[in-house]
């Protein structure tokens, strides 16, 4: 599958990924910038196509099936002709092997999932920049040299130009001013010694050898160098040999001071943490209060088993006080106590875990089992509004990959909202709860009510924050859902059913394996 933004775009960008949902996400987010976007959902797609197309940016996921994302990245550099294209690996992984053998295999840069917009657009235009002069500066080594030193001259990358042992022979003065020293005390100086203080001990290993030895295309991120004073500074940067044929005659050095770009980095993942802790407690408040409203139908709920035990024992006490007790029926009726205390302990379960700060994240989970677990913990509601709740899941359901507590949090909001609804429209016709397969490899879940319905406006502001429909509502209930479901990977919304009147809402959630897909582009969140 490909699609093409502008068959004028100068700088070619592919997109792989597996996942329908991120790649719908990512072209989203490029297509209006001016590049001309290629689209892979697996790893020999994309390798077929950077063969034809040759792009600068190829922004490529890591965990795919059959072919990962390090063995497309370790087949992309070893063609010539796509050798020096940017790999941007996109993964959930946030380990330090993970990114050091994504940079060993060649990869120029790790953007963590979920990822932000504005950090995909930025890092794309980088390495789209660089790549691109680099390419320009490969077809005009030799007959446009002053059009080449007025390139270089113009970016803000440092830009150095090497003969085979390493000697600087041309830098730019953005070089000159990462470096904080002019450009001539530049020329003529050994690369290797000048930025790294283990050059005399091992130089086979430094960065940017094996291009000035041996003609390989080389690119690494957070590595330290030095300046002319000594100082150190984390880096980022690419080198490209040059050669006139088949000869070598060293390599084209680009590099940057990335210490700022790290210090945002920081800040990003701080706040993205401090968000996921905020929508934790939220959650977790509107759990509180759901609890609240539900008190006095839980406490009955509970004391059915409880007054139930209490008779037993009584009766049982009778019983053992006759001279001959009648032993089977004794044992009968032990057995009903042991029942009873069975049932108050799983109500008291559920109400545990349904009250708890999930721990654990996302899991495995039977949908079927889920949305049973939920019915039973709203039937306290369903009696208190004269109701009932129907649910139908097909036997073929697969399972789920999301937080469980969250979900079932969702799903009980959803279905108390329907059973209110259903009885201010005095409608004896039961909440539908029902799950399907959607084409996309996600799992739909649909709550149906035939009450009152909604005002025309409500599509606009029903999922926007402190907006309630309720007279004694305070309007977070669907602002929380939507929070909830977004952050498992699904979307959320509302239908107007064609018949019957009432309201429709539903929730999608990604299946924990794979589904065959009759649509490359679709994804979760496709309605």
């Amino acid at each position: 599958m490909t699609a093409a933004v502008s068959e004028n775009s100068e700088v070619t960008v592919l997109l792989v990924d597996d996942n329908p949902q991120n790649l719908k996400v990512l072209y989203e987010t490029l297509k209006d910038k001016g590049y001309r976007l290629l689209i892979a959902n697996e790893g020999e797609k994309a390798l077929d196509l950077a063969h034809r197309h040759q792009p600068e940016v190829v922004l490529l996921d890591i965990m795919m099936p059959e072919m990962d994302g390090y063995e497309v990245c370790e087949r992309l550099k070893a063609d010539p002709e796509t050798a020096d294209c940017a790999v941007v690996f996109l993964s959930a992984l946030d380990d330090l092997e993970a990114k050091v053998k994504g940079f060993s295999l060649g990869g120029a840069d790790y953007i963590s999932k979920p990822f932000q917009s504005q950090e995909v657009i930025a890092r794309v235009k980088t390495h789209a920049s660089v790549i691109r002069l680099e390419r320009e500066l490969h077809a005009r080594n030799r007959e446009l040299q002053s059009d080449q030193a007025r390139i270089l001259n113009s970016i803000s990358e440092g830009i150095y130009g090497l003969d085979e042992s390493g000697t600087i022979e041309f830098a730019n003065p953005a070089a000159a001013v990462i470096m904080r020293c002019p450009v001539e005390d530049l020329i003529g100086r050994n690369f290797f010694e000048t930025h790294f203080s283990t050059a005399a001990q091992c130089p086979d290993g430094l960065p940017v050898n094996a291009t000035c030895r041996q003609g390989v295309a080389e690119n690494q991120r957070d590595i330290r160098m030095l300046r002319a004073d000594g100082t150190g500074f984390p880096a980022e940067y690419r080198s490209t040999p040059k050669l006139d044929g088949e000869d070598l005659h060293g390599a084209v050095v680009v590099f940057r001071d990335i210490t700022a770009e790290l210090e945002g980095e920081r800040a990003l993942e701080e706040a993205r943490e401090l968000v996921q802790e905020q929508r934790d407690q939220l959650a977790h408040t509107s759990r509180l209060t759901t609890m609240g409203e539900m008190a006095a139908g839980v406490a009955h709920e509970v004391n059915q088993p409880l007054t139930a035990i209490a008779n037993y024992a009584r009766v049982s006490k009778r019983m053992m006080a006759v001279e001959n007790p009648n032993l089977t029926l004794l044992q009968e009726t032990l057995d009903k106590i042991e029942a009873q205390s069975h049932r108050a302990s799983e109500i008291i379960r559920r109400i545990r875990r349904f009250m708890k700060k999930p721990a654990t994240g996302k899991e495995v989970l039977s949908v079927s089992s889920l949305l049973e677990d939920t019915r039973q913990f709203a039937e306290v509601d369903a009696r208190n509004n004269d109701g009932a709740i129907e649910l139908s899941v097909p036997e073929d359901m697969p399972d789920i990959l999301a937080d469980p507590v969250q979900v079932q949090q969702v799903a009980l909001n959803l279905i108390r909202n329907a059973l209110e609804a259903t009885r201010t429209a005095e409608s004896d016709s039961p909440v539908e709860v029902t799950a399907q397969v959607t084409g996309d490899g996600c799992v739909r879940v649909e709550v149906r009510d035939y009450g009152v319905g909604l005002a025309e406006d409500a599509e606009e502001k029903l999922f926007l924050p402190f907006y309630t429909t309720k007279d004694e509502g305070m309007g977070i209930g669907l602002s929380t859902c939507r929070s909830l479901i977004q952050a498992q990977g699904g979307e959320i919304g509302f239908e107007r059913p064609e018949d019957g009147g009432g309201a429709r809402f539903f929730f999608t959630l990604p299946v924990a394996a794979p589904l065959p897909s009759s649509s490359d582009e679709s994804s979760c969140g496709a309605i």
